[in-house]
């Protein structure tokens, strides 16, 4: 057995690197002559995708949990689903459509509904986002897992809502005899952005959670706040072209505009969704790399 003093010991960091480079520790049975030390890498810490890749299954089964308990034991089961935006049209229905004559060039409840799919979705994504980490304290302190699968899980599982909200649309432009037009080529394409933005907000909100129990609070007050500064209830083309550009600030704004211009051909307000749009991609790198910097510290505060 070759010894070792303690003046020549070599501490082995996380990174691979000794403290004196031309030290190396020598081959020994003793496990007490060496120490591991693991600090927290500092400073902004970049997306490790291949990580991400690596745990592709646990996202996937993540998902599939969440779908899977979201209406158990619940009388109505996936039909929740479809009971929330339903009840929504027909109040907007009666306070805009019946007392307000909101202006529309298609039936209003057609108008409507046509917003009311990516607002929910944005809207219950980012809220169960949001608090996901929260309420799941003690996963974060028992085993390592990629934590960003934790709030991407959490809202994608509206995705399946979303789905099932969109086949009631169908049924419902068949009753009032209204066609897609051919724009509903875009809708993918929507959709996809409605998922950066709904995360982007999400994520953000999940790690601030996580250190002040305060925004579990401030959701609802946002989610309203949101709702009243995006064209769900109203035509996009109510507001004048200076209002609509600083409302684009919101993400839904040009987005919810984008679904009925795909879907019921009504006119593109191209500018305003090309400002949602880039809020949504700025607000979802900027979510990733913040979570990426705070997540070192979920588990002392979870």
């Amino acid at each position: 057995m070759i010894e070792q003093d303690a003046a020549t010991r070599a501490d082995v960091h996380l990174n691979g690197r000794a403290d004196r480079p031309g030290v190396v520790p020598p081959a020994t049975d003793v496990a007490e002559d060496y120490e591991l030390v693991i600090r927290p890498q500092p400073g902004w810490i970049a997306i490790d995708w291949r990580e991400m890749w690596a745990y592709r299954e646990l996202l996937v089964f993540l998902i599939w949990r969440d779908v899977s308990v979201r209406y158990k034991q619940t009388v109505l089961g996936v039909a929740w689903a479809v009971v929330q935006p339903l009840l929504m049209m027909l109040i907007f229905t009666l306070v805009f459509g019946r007392f307000m004559r909101m202006p529309t060039t298609v039936p209003y409840p057609v108008f409507v509904f046509a917003g009311l799919m990516p607002w929910t979705f944005f809207s219950q994504g980012f809220g169960a986002a949001a608090v996901s980490l929260a309420n799941q304290h003690a996963l974060l302190t028992k085993v390592y897992f990629p934590r960003l699968f934790v709030p991407v899980s959490a809202a994608m599982v509206f995705l399946v809502d979303m789905a099932i909200t969109m086949a009631l649309y169908a049924a419902l432009m068949i009753i009032y005899g209204v066609a897609p037009s051919w724009g509903i080529i875009w809708l993918p394409l929507l959709i996809a952005l409605t998922v950066v933005a709904t995360l982007g907000l999400g994520i953000i909100l999940a790690a601030l959670t996580v250190f002040y129990r305060d925004f579990k609070h401030i959701v609802p007050f946002m989610t309203m706040i949101l709702m009243y500064t995006a064209p769900v209830a109203y035509p996009i083309t109510i507001n004048s072209t200076a209002w609509r550009s600083l409302l684009a600030l919101n993400p839904m704004f040009g987005i919810v505009g984008a679904y009925r211009s795909a879907i019921l051909g009504l006119p593109w307000d191209l500018p305003s969704l090309a400002i949602s749009t880039t809020m949504s991609v700025v607000l979802f790198v900027f979510a990733l790399f913040y979570f990426r910097r705070t997540e070192r510290a979920f588990a002392d505060y979870a």
